[in-house]
């Protein structure tokens, strides 16, 4: 569970938006009424992202890796990392994106969230800040969210993290009860056991360097 190889642990988000989205039962739950919270306060709240397997996590990281898919700054300017070496490669993905087996989607209590009432027609959703930042689409949701997930056991892990390198991530909620327990029992072990005959890239490298991957870049 802890590492995105199974999915017996969930149970799907009922919504038009949401038909292939899965929570833990305790996560949907409390989702579900954050979302009529969110109707009343004239919030379409929709998840962008919850679980998310080891696969996917890894073709993810796979496709950052080999220079296939977008890498971004904070800023959401595209990167150029093949004049990177391994490392600095590495730490440039690690910013915005979790190794796999390491992302806290494989747990079932995250969800990556927007209102789709709010994106201007043939605008895409980027999920970068600037979106949920002043004048931005969803800043006025973000507002609203910062002061009721509270109440429904819910956290923005990726909002304040001044203490890793991580970027922020103001789409991203937890549901704390289930991922406070998760994050206990998660550790440099278990992820180096998931890549058992995995192909995940860099992965010898990350092995040496998996104290401080773990110090700097996962919560």
């Amino acid at each position: 569970m802890l590492t995105g190889k199974t999915d017996v642990h969930l149970v799907p988000l009922p919504s038009a938006y949401a038909s292939h989205h899965r929570l833990q039962a305790d996560a949907q739950r409390a989702f579900i009424a954050l979302q009529q919270s969110a109707v009343k306060a004239g919030f379409d709240l929709q998840p962008a992202s919850s679980f998310r397997d080891f696969k996917r996590q890894q073709q993810i990281w796979n496709g950052k890796f080999l220079c296939q898919r977008k890498v971004h700054d904070d800023d959401g300017n595209p990167l150029d990392l093949t004049c990177l070496d391994d490392w600095q490669k590495a730490q440039a993905i690690l910013r915005w994106s979790a190794l796999p087996g390491a992302s806290r989607h494989h747990w079932g209590t995250e969800i990556d969230i927007y209102d789709p009432t709010r994106l201007p027609l043939g605008q895409a959703l980027q999920l970068e800040p600037w979106e949920y930042e002043e004048n931005g689409y969803f800043y006025d949701l973000a507002c609203w969210l910062s002061e009721r997930l509270p109440h429904f056991d819910f956290t923005l892990p990726f909002q304040a993290v001044s203490t890793l390198e991580i970027g922020r991530e103001p789409w991203h909620i937890s549901y704390k009860p289930l991922a406070e327990q998760a994050k206990v029992r998660f550790s440099p072990e278990i992820l180096l056991h998931s890549w058992q005959n995995e192909d995940v890239e860099g992965s010898k490298l990350l092995a040496t360097k998996i104290t401080e991957i773990f110090k700097r870049f996962i919560t």
